[in-house]
């Protein structure tokens, strides 16, 4: 088990809040910026899915799929988001589960989650763990891969619109 030490536990945690609060107050582009260049958000359709190439997922999204998907939940005539998706993220047990070294050295966190999310008439529930691989870029942390796994990932779901 890895440790940090209490300045690295402070700004990823930090950084884990502020991407929820982005998230939560439909700031698209703040929370792009957030992802390296190659950054990649996915989402696995099974438990222990070991890759997102051979297998389906319920989000595999690299820059130009996270921008589409944003322009579209923006879109004032998006039938989907009238009135407009509400959220709140709460992100909790943060820990790091690896570290990569050299200069560009970055690190594995892993973390759960319960998001609340209201639609029109209904409010659903979803909760999972996260594995974020960070790494710093233009020295500021930023996510490599977020890899979300929901604990229901297997079941049903009406569309999801929101990110997780």
């Amino acid at each position: 088990m890895n440790f940090l030490d209490w300045n690295e536990q402070q700004e990823i945690t930090q950084f884990l809040h502020h991407e929820a609060r982005l998230l939560d107050e439909h700031r698209w582009d703040e929370w792009q910026r957030l992802f390296t260049p190659d950054g990649l958000y996915w989402v696995p359709l099974v438990h222990g899915q070991a890759d997102h190439l051979n297998h389906a997922s319920l989000f595999c999204e690299d820059a130009l799929l996270r921008s589409m998907r944003a322009r579209r939940l923006e879109q004032a005539r998006a039938y989907s988001q009238q009135p407009p998706t509400r959220t709140v993220h709460v992100v909790g047990n943060i820990g790091i589960e690896a570290r990569e070294e050299g200069q560009n050295g970055g690190c594995t966190v892993r973390s759960t989650f319960v998001l609340l999310e209201w639609r029109k008439t209904e409010q659903r529930m979803f909760g999972g763990s996260v594995l974020h691989t960070l790494r710093r870029h233009e020295g500021e942390l930023r996510i490599h891969l977020k890899r979300v796994e929901l604990v229901n990932c297997d079941a049903a779901h009406e569309a999801l619109q929101v990110f997780v």
